[in-house]
């Protein structure tokens, strides 16, 4: 029941607040003698070399963003080329660039914090030409997966999902990581928050990746922990399991259930020592679900719907929403994708932010909530240039496809203030808040709640970069002082938590 003991969420999530004192007071320093390495080597498996030459859909990023899938279309069955095109465009490495005094730094496909890419991507598959069944480990660094286990072991995730749907005839399963020392060499122990954010830009590609290629892909948050991280050879003291998603439908397991040794696989150390963060291994062994059984009682009710009052000034969305779709390809939005370093005083388009929020909030296929217009998350902006809106705070009302004003007034400076004193946030045209009523949260899912919600912001930030650089401006993920954001949007957030923020805007020139 360890789950369901929410002051264990509620502790870690008030530890991890920044405030001015926790940032401006503290004595925390980098090592770059002791950065970790950004991949996961394993010292004697052999590599599956990928296909180097993907496919190309035409499809605009935004529409990409859609989950436009059929469930009553024949499925095309997956293939390597498939797979190759997914893992890429989720996590593989689309830029390399040389840095005086630095060296090589490689650049991946999706968003993270500190370019720390602390996010392990795994997959168990069936059968795939030119691929046997298998679990097996990718890596981006030589884009090409290492076998970690041999035969189809898909059955040991669907069992330990407590048998979701989403699994169950998934010809491949993906699994995500966190290693979390990998991130809190620089944040400590927020890294723990920053394994569920980076781990959602990562989803936002991959379902966008599987939408292009015409394959579903079903988000699982709840599952048996110690199955999962068994399965995959985790030492959980250093890496554990976070997510799992069922990619294609149509192939359902046709081997028995067998029991799985321990793998006994040397991977090369991260950095010449780790320190321990106490704090994020006992949120992660507090928001874990010992069994099967356990998951399908944690899935069993359905987070409630809840409407707020209607209170301010309602500026709809702009109703051409995807009349004008911009000709860029998602995979060439990726590619070009980063996070912008200086914003210009430039203002957005009405129909631009439409898009922005349009695209985010279409309905996550996740485990962890049913119904396509319930989100945990409730979206907060300060606008700062934006066409036909006054400069103002405002809250995101999906329902009404709407904008309430809740203050008006120039917040340039209150912006920046709130994203620790960062410029990007005052030059930005808008910069959009993630918040949520995080106890009620807890109450309902127990600490396995405080991983969904921070999981579902993620994935709505990593949607807002796509659907940014898809329209031709930029978009970066900032840090903030918690308290003081709530405060901002009080008394309409009263009570609430943040859980990510993202400024958006037209990207400042580069002085030469």
């Amino acid at each position: 029941m360890h789950n369901r003991d929410i002051d264990t969420a509620l502790t870690y999530h008030e530890e991890t607040k920044h405030s001015y004192d926790s940032v401006y007071h503290n004595h925390h320093f980098l090592d770059w003698d002791n950065q970790p390495r950004p991949f996961k080597l394993y010292v004697d498996l052999e590599p599956y070399s990928l296909p180097s030459t993907l496919p190309d859909s035409h499809l605009p990023a935004l529409q990409a963003l859609a989950p436009s899938r059929d469930e009553q279309k024949p499925q095309t069955r997956l293939t390597l080329d498939d797979l190759a095109y997914i893992l890429f465009y989720s996590a593989g490495v689309t830029k390399r660039r040389s840095y005086p005094g630095y060296g090589e730094m490689l650049f991946r496909a999706a968003a993270c914090t500190g370019a720390l890419y602390h996010i392990e991507l795994y997959v168990a598959i069936a059968d795939l030409p030119g691929l046997p069944a298998g679990l097996y480990h990718f890596g981006p660094v030589d884009f090409a997966l290492r076998l970690l286990r041999q035969g189809d072991y898909r059955q040991v995730l669907v069992v330990a999902s407590g048998s979701h749907v989403a699994l169950q005839d998934a010809p491949i399963i993906v699994v995500g990581s966190g290693t979390l020392w990998r991130n809190a060499w620089k944040y400590r122990a927020r890294a723990y928050r920053h394994s569920f954010w980076d781990s959602g830009t990562i989803l936002a590609n991959l379902m966008a990746a599987a939408s292009a290629r015409d394959f579903p892909a079903r988000l699982v948050v709840g599952f048996a922990d110690t199955q999962v991280n068994t399965l995959l050879g985790l030492d959980i003291e250093r890496e554990v399991a976070l997510f799992l998603v069922g990619l294609g439908r149509g192939e359902p397991q046709r081997t028995a259930l067998s029991p799985v040794e321990p793998l006994d696989l040397e991977v090369v150390p991260l950095s010449r020592e780790e320190i321990d963060y106490p704090a994020t291994r006992i949120i992660h062994a507090a928001s874990a679900l010992d069994s099967p059984e356990a998951v399908v009682g944690w899935r069993d009710t359905l987070f409630p719907m809840l409407r707020s009052v209607v209170s301010g000034m309602m500026f709809p969305l702009c109703p051409e929403l995807y009349g004008q779709l911009p000709e860029g390809s998602l995979e060439s939005v990726i590619c070009k994708r980063g996070s912008a370093r200086a914003f210009a005083h430039q203002p957005l388009s009405l129909a631009q932010l439409s898009n922005v929020l349009v695209g985010a909030t279409q309905p996550i296929p996740t485990d962890f909530i049913e119904e396509s217009d319930v989100r945990l998350n409730d979206i907060y902006l300060i606008v700062h240039a934006v066409a036909d809106l006054p400069p103002g705070a405002y809250v995101f009302r999906g329902s009404e496809q709407s904008l309430e004003l809740l203050r008006e007034g120039d917040f340039r400076h209150q912006a920046g203030v709130l994203a620790l004193g960062q410029d990007l946030a005052a030059d930005a045209s808008v910069v959009v808040f993630f918040l949520c009523d995080l106890r009620l949260i807890l109450e309902h899912y127990g600490n396995r709640g405080y991983r969904a919600v921070q999981l579902e912001a993620g994935i709505l930030g990593g949607r807002m970069y796509l659907a940014a650089y898809g329209q031709g401006f930029s978009a970066t993920g900032l840090t903030f002082f918690d308290d003081d954001v709530i405060e901002f949007f009080s008394p309409h957030a009263a009570g609430k938590s943040v859980m990510f923020l993202m400024a958006m805007g037209h990207a400042a020139q580069r002085r030469r």
